[in-house]
């Protein structure tokens, strides 16, 4: 019985500690947001723009790669985010919290919906518009902000709702990946991408011929970065390509002496505390005039970003889970009720990481990325606020004594 406890703290473990990481380090990229908005409107914001715009050449002459900080960092750092995030994933769908297909249809069928609902009300508010090509800014949600926010104010929510939020997000992300690979691309260059699938073939088979060589697997991963950059396809899906291709095993005994494991502990605490905050900074510097504000507030873009995220989040999250419930095709997890639900459709609301690196990729004019950057921004912030009274309001109703039949019998 022990053994099975032992092994079952194991298989937790994992999860535990991408909980406690991805949740705390939200708390930074709060910080780093804060205070990229404060150095966007100091006397200092044109040395952080050139800064940021300056070239930097890693490589020696045709052996090269130039881009500006702003790119290593999109480019570049996130991709190391995107390879934890794939890794993130193949241990979920491998041995975790996403293997079984009867415990993750409904936080699967949730993101679905949680993806749909945004996008739609994004593509109703910007028709006939140039700048429907954002429509994918809403859909993300951001797993740090929204299992902060769950942390701080639902300290009592069943550990149900914590596992089916993370799931939804994990799918979320998987989601907003394909979106990026699939339709935010620019000119293709098949040569580039042939050579990329290439090297992803090599790949799967060194995971297959049990490769164990750390060096093996990264190198390969540069290389295929190197192609997709040359493609046109966004070059941290490398990323993610390379976390799904390591080995994971069958089992957490397995798992626990593989490549991926000892790259994911090294690397989430980097990819928490260090690249998404300088993702952050990066990108979230907002030049706020109060000239023009309130249009802008009012722009198409900015109603489309807000209300999906704010409105179609929880609308698509809780709409699909209620039904799959009802048509009992799914269940609700174990002590979790319709409001902790809906408290997390509505925590699915606060987009901040891809929903800004959609917006990069989405917009080239200053103005509209300022305005989406905006709209983020204050969407996430209402989607926390009001995540954080629903889970009050449940923590406070639970509080509440109930009176059994038999003290009412007694009273009588």
């Amino acid at each position: 019985m022990k053994n099975k406890n032992s092994i079952k703290n194991r298989i937790k473990k994992p999860f535990r500690r991408f909980f406690k990481s991805e949740s705390s380090s939200g708390i930074l990229l709060v910080l780093c947001a804060i205070l990229a908005i404060v150095i966007a409107n100091s006397g200092i914001a044109e040395s952080y723009n050139h800064l940021l715009n300056s070239e930097v050449t890693i490589g020696y002459k045709d052996f090269s790669i130039s881009m500006s900080v702003l790119h290593w960092i999109n480019d570049g750092l996130m991709a190391i985010f995107f390879f934890v995030v794939g890794m993130e994933i193949k241990r979920e769908v491998a041995i975790g919290e996403l293997k079984s297909f009867k415990k993750t249809i409904l936080p699967i069928s949730a993101a679905i919906g949680g993806m749909i609902a945004p996008a739609i009300i994004y593509s109703l508010f910007n028709y006939n518009h140039s700048t429907i090509t954002g429509w994918g800014i809403p859909m993300a949600t951001d797993i740090a902000f929204a299992l902060g926010v769950l942390t701080l104010v639902g300290k009592k929510a069943p550990k149900g709702i914590v596992v089916f939020l993370t799931a939804l997000a994990i799918v979320d992300d998987l989601g907003a990946i394909i979106v990026v690979a699939v339709f935010y691309n620019s000119n293709i260059s098949w040569i580039a991408l042939l050579l990329g699938g290439i090297i992803f073939g090599l790949l799967i088979l060194a995971n297959r011929l049990k490769v164990k060589s750390t060096a093996v697997y990264i190198s390969l991963g540069v290389i295929l970065w190197f192609c997709l950059l040359k493609s046109g396809v966004h070059a941290t899906i490398a990323g993610v390509l390379l976390g799904m291709a390591l080995p994971v095993g069958k089992n957490i005994e397995e798992y626990e002496t593989t490549i991926a494991y000892n790259l994911e502990n090294k690397l989430t605490p980097i990819s928490s505390y260090f690249i998404m905050p300088i993702f952050a900074l990066a990108n979230s510097a907002i030049t706020i005039e109060l000239h023009g504000f309130s249009s802008r507030l009012f722009s198409p873009v900015s109603l489309g970003i807000i209300c999906g995220l704010f409105l179609g989040k929880q609308i698509g999250i809780f709409l699909t889970s209620y039904i799959m419930v009802k048509l009992k095709i799914a269940r609700l997890p174990a002590k979790v009720t319709k409001r902790h639900l809906y408290g997390a459709s509505v925590l699915g609301g606060i987009g901040f990481t891809m929903s800004i690196f959609v917006t990069s990729l989405s917009f080239t004019d200053n103005m509209t990325l300022s305005t989406a950057k905006i709209s983020i921004i204050t969407a996430s912030i209402l989607s926390a606020i009001f995540g954080a009274i629903v889970f009050k309001i449940i923590d406070i109703k639970s509080k509440k004594p109930v009176i059994t039949k038999k003290q009412l019998q007694r009273v009588e």
